[in-house]
């Protein structure tokens, strides 16, 4: 009779994983499918158009190389691919980004599972993901920082595999996902360098002794050299690039500033969750044995407060880690405490604060509504750089400049004799004009773009002389040291662009004082 009521029960149990499976897939990607809704509709019905910095990976995508002077290949190779199969739509363009961001929502979930978590669990960590405005925000435009979450979070995914018992071949996967995640941005050294402390101050250590990782580092090495190549056979270029841009680009910022800002990035409401998730590979019993992740963020934040001038959302991928934590410590917490109503109640402060500062992270609101909304809460963007950001946001900014530097240039080419069409060639001070221009003035027929900045100084200024230029970004004295003549030719007017990129006209000059060849050198401006 025992034997016979046993088998009833092992085939209830057998039955119901199935269900249990199905049960945690449908959730993770329900929330996944929320995600990729709000990122369709910000680039389609919504959308406040192309932004500049994916206009400039566009023109990269026009000279395929192994590195970038301000990033290295992936991303561009990807996109290449992307414009070769979809076209350059705003909605083929950020559909990867949407599918990158919605993977990192999904991995989270996964993540919350492999540290014992629940559906629960499963279910708060995958929301937290997806209501944080630095994961919204970096999947809504094309550029490497989409790519650099997903990345970050399956390497760590694989990680507490490993630390489940799970083959140790996965460490040559980890190895091919670190290179790929290098070769997307360099920030996956951040990850690497919390990896190894938390190899050496965790039981794990015990793996250093095995072949495993080391054969990850070789695989990842490998897949970065033609990158390190490139940046050889460049003088170095992104190390350039940063240091110019620590020295004259980004704001100095005290480490409770920078701490400040994790608020804002992360939503202010999620702060405990992810704190509650640090706790937990530290302090409960359960979490110790993957306490090598919380090793991971606490290398990346102290790396990254120690330096004076770093941007907000550098430290953003890292938090994957916390946010699968933060889901187990409140599911666990709720179950010891019989707080039945605490996980819902999580779920919903979740949703209402991932509603709240959407906004700043998509594009959801006419511009006008935006600017209304932000002051009505009385909250504002991290600011990372020297220049002012203006009424809205940098990267919803610098979604309306594209547009207006192309109309500036398009009305001044318009108003040029005939003899001087033929001739003319455009010159820009700032990497993201002269993309702009290129995007939108090609099917026009306006004149290539050059600029000096960043890659373009390194594609050269073509077949131009100088002899006359439409210039954009450039003050009138600048332009004199390099010109006899310079005349206003058209206006920037741009209402929610950031005030600096609309400040000086577009010019029309002539008679180079020098052939622009032999001053190219000269300009050159990694920043």
């Amino acid at each position: 009779m025992i034997q016979g009521a046993a088998q009833p029960a092992l085939a209830a149990r057998s039955s119901s994983r199935p269900a249990v499976v199905a049960t945690f897939w449908t959730l993770l990607l329900g929330l996944a499918a929320a995600k990729l809704a709000v990122h369709l509709l910000s680039s389609g019905l919504l959308t406040y158009g192309y932004m500049t910095d994916e206009l400039y990976y566009l023109d990269c995508a026009d000279h395929l190389a192994w590195g970038y002077v301000d990033h290295p290949p992936l991303s561009v190779g990807i996109l290449w691919l992307v414009r070769a199969t979809l076209g350059d739509s705003l909605l083929a363009l950020r559909l990867l980004p949407a599918l990158a961001g919605c993977a990192t929502v999904v991995l989270v979930g996964l993540m919350a599972r492999e540290l014992g978590g629940g559906r629960t669990a499963q279910g708060l960590a995958a929301l937290a993901a997806l209501i944080s405005p630095v994961y919204l925000a970096v999947g809504a435009f094309y550029s490497m920082n989409a790519f650099e979450p997903a990345l970050w979070a399956l390497v760590a995914y694989l990680l507490l595999r490993i630390c489940n018992g799970a083959s140790p071949r996965l460490w040559l996967l980890i190895g091919v996902v670190i290179g790929l995640g290098l070769l997307n941005k360099l920030s996956m050294f951040w990850l690497g360098l919390g990896l190894a402390v938390g190899l050496v101050l965790t039981p794990e250590r015990r793996l250093v002794v095995t072949p495993w990782p080391w054969c990850a580092a070789a695989i990842a090495l490998a897949l970065f050299a033609p990158h390190i190549v490139w940046q050889v056979q460049h003088d170095w270029a992104t190390l350039e690039f940063m240091r110019n841009a620590g020295q004259y680009k980004l704001l100095s910022k005290s480490p409770f500033t920078f701490l400040g800002e994790q608020v804002l990035i992360m939503n202010p409401l999620v702060v405990p969750f992810w704190l509650a998730g640090l706790l937990y590979y530290f302090i409960a019993a359960d979490g110790r044995p993957f306490r090598l992740l919380g090793w991971v963020w606490i290398t990346v934040f102290l790396l990254l407060v120690g330096q004076e001038a770093t941007r907000s959302n550098y430290i953003a991928p890292a938090y994957a880690v916390l946010l699968a934590a933060g889901g187990v410590a409140v599911e666990r917490c709720a179950r010891r405490r019989s707080w039945r109503w605490l996980p819902s109640a999580v779920a919903a402060t979740f949703a209402l604060a991932g509603v709240a500062l959407l906004p700043f992270a998509v594009d959801l609101l006419p511009p006008e509504r935006f600017v209304a909304y932000q002051r009505a809460i009385g909250l504002d963007a991290p600011t990372d750089d020297v220049t002012p950001i203006g009424n809205m946001p940098i990267h919803l900014a610098l979604k309306f400049h594209a547009q207006a530097v192309f109309d500036a240039a398009s009305h001044a080419y318009a108003g040029l004799q005939p003899e001087d069409r033929a001739r003319v060639g455009i010159l820009t001070r700032r990497f993201g004009e002269a993309a702009s221009i290129n995007f939108f003035g090609r099917p026009a027929g306006l004149p290539h773009a050059i600029s000096p900045q960043n890659n373009y100084w390194l594609w050269g200024p073509g077949a131009y002389t100088g002899e006359v230029m439409l210039t954009v970004g450039y003050k009138e004295g600048e332009l004199r040291a390099l010109f006899e003549h310079v005349d206003p030719a058209s206006a920037i007017s741009c209402e929610y662009c950031m005030p600096e990129l609309t400040a000086t006209p577009v010019y029309l000059c002539r008679g180079p004082r020098r052939p622009l060849a032999e001053i190219w050198s000269t300009l050159k401006n990694y920043v």
